[in-house]
């Protein structure tokens, strides 16, 4: 039991960042049209700067300002570059985003090497935020961080008892995701601000006639989405790993949870992420083959397809095609996604 509640903690923080990732790109393209091939980038980017600005101030003030940074660069290139492009449209776009990517990838090589940075979480957060025990005896209990000391250790041999942590860099990736999206949803369905700026999508000559600037209001749409990217970025880069090929690792997974949720769906990027993120860690956490699964589903395989090397196969080494495969099977049948409100392609 306490194998499927951790397993299923780790699903919904790995969810949860990849959420964080795709809210700012949902953002960009739900309010300007533009699917920006280099937000994985500006993910990376606020990783490195959260790494730099950490060794100076410590990482709660990093927390704050590598996100300003990676917004004003996102900023910045919306209005320097990207808005050069729009009249030529979204091939231009995509190009353009796309030739982004790598500049930033070359510069990160640049400036912070090609090996891995040490970027430690604070001291807060690098122990268990609780502790599942699971007592034989005694039945399931939960403590808040470290279990006391000797209480997962059987006294008798008749007792088992079984201790799972749930990291605390993982809690607070949760909460802080939870928190960004409500945020987010106040702020677009709430405020003033939100009503701009999806006035300034679907009728941006009556906007402008009304005494606000549309360009500007583009231009800090693509640098909040950036931020939120750069967000995920201190998070993830202090949880997991801080190194050049970490955007192009999430990147193609951020662009399958925006499609499997539906083009411009926060909410829907919400579910999909959810799901990609449960699924991936439970299929990652089994070591059954896949011969074996199908025969548990009552598919029964003859002696060659047994000796196959692909039904050989473990769940947890085809895990990482799985959004792949979700993505191809919503593709089929809901071009729109869970909750999206127009077609993929149109």
């Amino acid at each position: 039991m306490e194998f499927f509640l951790i397993s299923l903690l780790n699903g919904l923080s790995y969810g949860l960042i990849l959420f964080m990732l795709s809210a700012g790109l949902t953002l960009i393209f739900s309010m300007m049209g533009v699917l920006n091939f280099a937000h994985a980038s500006f993910y990376m980017l606020g990783a490195y700067f959260g790494y730099t600005i950490s060794r100076v101030t410590g990482f709660w003030p990093a927390l704050v300002l590598a996100p300003l940074a990676t917004g004003v660069l996102g900023a910045l290139f919306e209005r320097l570059a990207l808005r050069k492009v729009y009249k030529h449209g979204h091939v231009s776009e995509l190009l353009m985003t796309f030739g982004l990517s790598f500049v930033i990838l070359e510069l990160v090589q640049l400036g912070w090497g090609r090996l891995a940075m040490d970027f430690q979480p604070p001291e807060a957060l690098r122990g268990p935020a609780f502790t599942l025990v699971n007592h034989s005896v005694h039945g399931m209990s939960v403590f808040w961080g470290q279990a006391p000391a000797g209480f997962c250790q059987a006294v008798d041999a008749a007792v088992s008892v079984a201790c799972s942590q749930f990291p605390a860099t993982r809690g607070f990736m949760v909460v802080t995701a939870l928190v960004m999206l409500l945020a987010v949803w106040l702020l677009l369905k709430r405020t003033r601000i939100g009503l701009v700026i999806q006035a300034a999508l679907t009728h941006p000559a009556m906007v402008e006639a009304l005494g606000h600037d549309v360009p500007r209001v583009f231009m800090l749409v693509f640098g909040a989405g950036s931020a939120l990217a750069g967000l995920a970025g201190v998070i993830g880069g202090s949880a997991f790993l801080t190194e050049p090929t970490m955007a192009a690792a999430l990147g193609p997974v951020i662009f399958v949870v925006v499609v499997v949720g539906g083009l411009g769906s926060l909410a829907g990027a919400f579910l999909a992420s959810i799901l990609i993120g449960v699924m991936q860690v439970f299929a990652v956490t089994l070591d059954h083959s896949l011969g074996s699964v199908l025969g548990q589903l009552g598919v029964s395989l003859s002696p060659a397809a047994q000796d196959h090397a692909l039904i050989k196969l473990t769940v947890s080494q085809f895990a990482p095609v799985l959004p792949y495969v979700l993505l191809v099977l919503m593709l089929a049948l809901r071009p729109k996604g869970l909750l999206g409100t127009r077609d993929v392609g149109h």
